[in-house]
């Protein structure tokens, strides 16, 4: 609503002369429209569009609310079909909770197994999905320097780690332990220098106890939510799935509403990439590449230039196979 500027005929001055009192109707009509303008400022500013505020959401499964077994994570399992639509059921709750801090422009990354567990049906129409593997940048495919922020939910502790739930980092298959610059790290550790790297910062993080305190000891304090308590590799205390989305809401808001309390996290480079696999076989013939070295049976080094050469070697150590087709 505009001020309603206060304007005086030059005849409401009948006292005083002439001259004086088409001054004092000059001062009052300038006087008015310095209120004016404000109001007109404010307006055309409440109109005008937001300035874009892009939002990346990284999504795996081991940390959803409920998630203790293979019996909810692939295909195969009994509880597959309806776990996916809880774990696209907290993936929806972090969008929402982006959006109501500000969020513009969101993409989500369907981050594990097969990269095909959102149901994709059930995001708003404006959200972007990626999908499927193998993919640049990983569980991170599609990020840039353009977002201004990334959300992890649904993630797991590291390999290395004896209390997460379903504890693994890349490859629960292959990999014993996965380190960046001599240190092991979890895949949002990973993923997390990954973004640090492109000057976009991780916000925050959803997934099972032991999850979030490994995280936050390398990473820093950061919104999160404890979805279940670990009580082994393939047992957890869980809360309800709708109480785990009413949290995930209202932490993305909050993260989200006060990103600028985050900065990236930067590795220094060059970047060493250590990996040990379960089979030796598979370091001795990785170790023919000129530029890995073998470090001991199962282990092998690798030096990338930065994290997206480094990620993508891991892309090509977890999906390479002789037998592929087509």
């Amino acid at each position: 609503m505009f001020a309603q500027p206060m304007t005086f005929p030059v005849g409401s001055f009948p006292r005083l002369s002439k001259p004086v009192r088409v001054a004092l109707a000059a001062v009052t009509l300038v006087t008015s429209w310095a209120m004016l303008v404000p109001s007109l400022t404010e307006a055309a500013a409440a109109k005008a569009p937001r300035a874009p505020l892009k939002v990346y959401i990284s999504v795996d499964m081991e940390g959803i609310a409920g998630v203790v077994t293979a019996d909810q994570l692939g295909p195969g399992g009994f509880e597959y079909e309806r776990f996916r639509r809880f774990m696209t059921d907290e993936a929806v709750a972090a969008v929402r909770g982006a959006k109501a801090a500000g969020a513009t422009d969101i993409v989500v990354s369907d981050s594990h197994g097969n990269g095909e567990s959102l149901l994709i049906e059930l995001f708003p129409k404006d959200v972007r999905i990626v999908r499927s593997w193998p993919r640049h940048g990983e569980m991170m495919a599609g990020l840039d320097s353009s977002f201004a922020a990334a959300l992890f939910v649904g993630y797991h502790a590291s390999t290395t780690n004896p209390q997460g739930v379903r504890a693994h980092t890349i490859s629960s298959a292959h990999f014993t332990r996965v380190a960046l610059n001599g240190i092991a790290v979890t895949e949002a550790e990973m993923n997390a220098a990954y973004a640090g790297a492109l000057g976009v910062p991780v916000i925050f993080i959803s997934g099972d106890d032991a999850a979030i305190s490994e995280v936050t000891a390398h990473l820093g304090s950061m919104e999160s939510v404890i979805t279940k308590k670990s009580l082994g590799f393939h047992s957890a205390e869980s809360i309800a799935p709708a109480t785990a989305c009413d949290q995930i809401y209202q932490g993305a808001l909050n993260a989200v509403s006060h990103r600028d309390q985050r900065k990236p996290y930067v590795l220094k480079t060059p970047i060493s990439l250590e990996v040990s696999f379960k089979s030796y076989t598979a370091a001795e013939i990785v170790s023919y590449l000129r530029a890995v070295e073998r470090v001991d049976a199962h282990s092998i080094r690798f030096v990338g230039r930065d994290m997206a050469e480094v990620m993508d070697f891991v892309v090509f150590l977890d999906y390479y196979n002789p037998e592929m087709t087509p």
